[in-house]
């Protein structure tokens, strides 16, 4: 087990940290690499978030994440700007989506790169944190590299060297304040010295082992961790499909076939969210789809499971004039207000625009407002849970929230209920 140390990244010349991109990954390695006695200069593009962060306010739901933010700020360590500073080294922690055809959308990278690029002056360490595809550290480091010729990867022609290399996060919502410290780190270098420079400024909180390799197989280590996790979920999910139309109850199916010592089957539910699983396991078709037949497969059965809740629930109201559906949570998984890539969000959407007549309740205990793809309906209101449910003709649970575990069954009964998370057994 490595020890924190703040002069483990002394020793590799670290003292200044610029963090761009101050979402759900950076903002959270920003504040603890501050709380460790680390100067990090926080960058993002949202003025909003730059200043609540200098409030030391959040500008997103993470438990602990205030008080290790507010408590930096005012000690000095932590500070947000929308303009990219001289540092000794850089993370840089901004989104990859994909594009219309799945491929990435290095948009991002390569923006922070050619912001990073007039700020080096030779020596510094440049860590892409954020989940990619194969080779897309060296495609930063390309960008990089194009706009300051005088610099380079090895010394060569008498040129400064700049370590380049590629650490993922592998933190869970909600959790990530404890993961942070507590998880293993794999270190990918793209250059000599990189993962060892890395591996020095992740010891000063990582009390996980740190794990070190080349900058490629990192990036793939991420990418197939989540891949695993889809393929098993997909399983499930296509099972519960299986046995909605034979009629049997795939809850008590599976809790039946995991007393066999070598089966453990995941729950099923209305889809795949987040930043993460809903997204790497592309970045791995992209990068060879004539082999990656069974990632893929579970990919598409994962992203059509919400139209299969959708048409349970459509079939609900079909003789129904301006039905009432009660829609609890929008997140992409329990007790936590990110919505990203939330097969919830999709759900409500395809059923506004299916059944313009009816009006959606959606209920969202950790957040007080609409996602953008959900705005501009004038059928979808919030709500608060008592009336959303005493009002509607179907209950739909799509997230698993504590808060959902304290309804009264009772409140269900006459109702159409779609539960796809297993909380109620209704029929028995």
């Amino acid at each position: 087990m490595n020890t924190p140390t703040y002069k483990s990244a002394i020793a590799a010349g670290i003292e200044t940290v610029a963090v761009i991109g101050l979402g759900y990954i950076g903002l959270p390695t920003a504040a603890i690499l501050a709380g460790n006695g680390i100067k990090v200069i926080g960058v993002d593009v949202s003025v909003a978030t730059v200043e609540a962060v200098n409030r030391g306010e959040l500008p997103f739901v993470e438990p602990d994440l205030g008080t290790n933010v507010a408590g930096a700020v005012a000690q000095g360590f932590l500070k947000a700007q929308k303009e990219t500073p001289q540092a000794d080294a850089f993370i840089v922690a901004v989104p990859t989506p994909f594009l219309a055809d799945k491929s990435a959308d290095f948009s991002f990278i390569e923006d922070a790169a050619r912001a990073i690029a007039p700020q080096l002056r030779g020596g510094e360490l440049v860590i892409l944190e954020s989940t990619s595809p194969p080779q897309t550290t060296a495609h930063m480091a390309q960008v990089i590299l194009d706009a300051r010729p005088d610099l380079s990867l090895d010394g060569s022609e008498g040129r400064a060297i700049i370590l380049f290399a590629h650490c993922p996060e592998r933190v869970l919502p909600g959790r990530v304040m404890i993961e942070l410290v507590t998880n293993d780190r794999i270190v990918g270098g793209l250059n000599p010295g990189a993962a060892a420079a890395a591996s020095a400024l992740y010891k000063v909180f990582c009390q996980g082992e740190i794990l070190e390799t080349d900058a490629t197989t990192a990036e793939l280590s991420k990418l197939v961790e989540n891949a695993y996790r889809d393929v098993n979920i997909a399983f499930a999910n296509e099972l519960s499909v299986v046995s909605k139309n034979l009629g049997v109850d795939v809850w008590k199916l599976i809790e039946l076939a995991n007393h066999h010592p070598r089966v453990n089957i995941l729950q099923p539910g209305p889809g795949v969210g987040g930043h993460c699983i809903a997204v790497d396991p592309w970045f791995i078709v992209a990068a060879d789809p004539e082999n990656a037949r069974l990632i893929r497969t579970a990919r598409e059965v994962n992203d059509s499971k919400p139209q299969h809740v959708v048409g349970e629930i459509l079939s609900h109201i079909a003789e129904h004039v301006s039905p009432t559906i009660a829609a609890l949570g929008l997140a992409f998984k329990p007790n936590i207000d990110d919505m990203r890539e939330s097969p919830a969000v999709e759900i409500v959407h395809r059923l506004a625009t299916e059944r313009p007549d009816a009006a959606i309740l959606v209920v969202t205990p950790h957040s007080k407002a609409i996602p953008r793809r959900l705005e501009g309906f004038t059928n979808i209101k919030l709500s608060a849970e008592t009336e959303a449910i005493a009002a509607a003709d179907v209950v739909a649970l799509l997230v698993d929230h504590d808060k959902f575990r304290e309804i009264d069954t009772a409140t269900l009964v006459g109702k159409h209920v779609v539960d796809t998370r297993g909380f109620w057994n209704l029929e028995k």
